[in-house]
């Protein structure tokens, strides 16, 4: 009988640790969904609320800088490969954004090095990479 509970005990272990992993990974799949339509239509400004709180806190953009985004429209936004796991509350993710600048009509390509973490408390993914440098060539 003892070894029956036990068995029990670690089946419903492991099956609410699945629940967990499927309820992040969906979190997850609909963050950077949301992320990349908001990107995508050129809302940075909607886009800063997708990084984390604390960084943005920590690391807040001037609003000439946040100015400068209004410069760009997005012509492409590619994710590659997707997200890499970097841990059990940790993915990163390489993009590619192409921007035209509304002004010259010259377009480049940025590479957004993206790093997102979950906050198991909130049960929420932040970017805690901050916006894509558009000030780079």
């Amino acid at each position: 009988m003892r070894r029956i509970l036990i068995l029990l005990v670690t089946l419903t272990t492991l099956l609410l640790g699945g629940c967990a992993t499927d309820q992040r990974n969906d979190a997850l799949t609909t963050t950077l969904n949301a992320y990349a339509h908001t990107v995508r239509w050129g809302d940075f400004n909607s886009a800063l609320q997708f990084v984390d709180p604390k960084v943005r806190e920590a690391h807040p953009i001037p609003p000439l800088e946040m100015s400068r985004y209004q410069q760009y429209k997005v012509s492409e936004y590619d994710e590659g490969k997707g997200p890499i796991p970097k841990g059990e509350f940790e993915v990163t993710q390489v993009v590619q954004i192409n921007l035209v600048n509304v002004n010259t009509q010259s377009e480049r390509t940025v590479t957004d090095h993206q790093t997102w973490r979950y906050d198991a408390e909130g049960k929420h993914w932040w970017l805690v990479s901050g916006l894509p440098d558009i000030s780079r060539q």
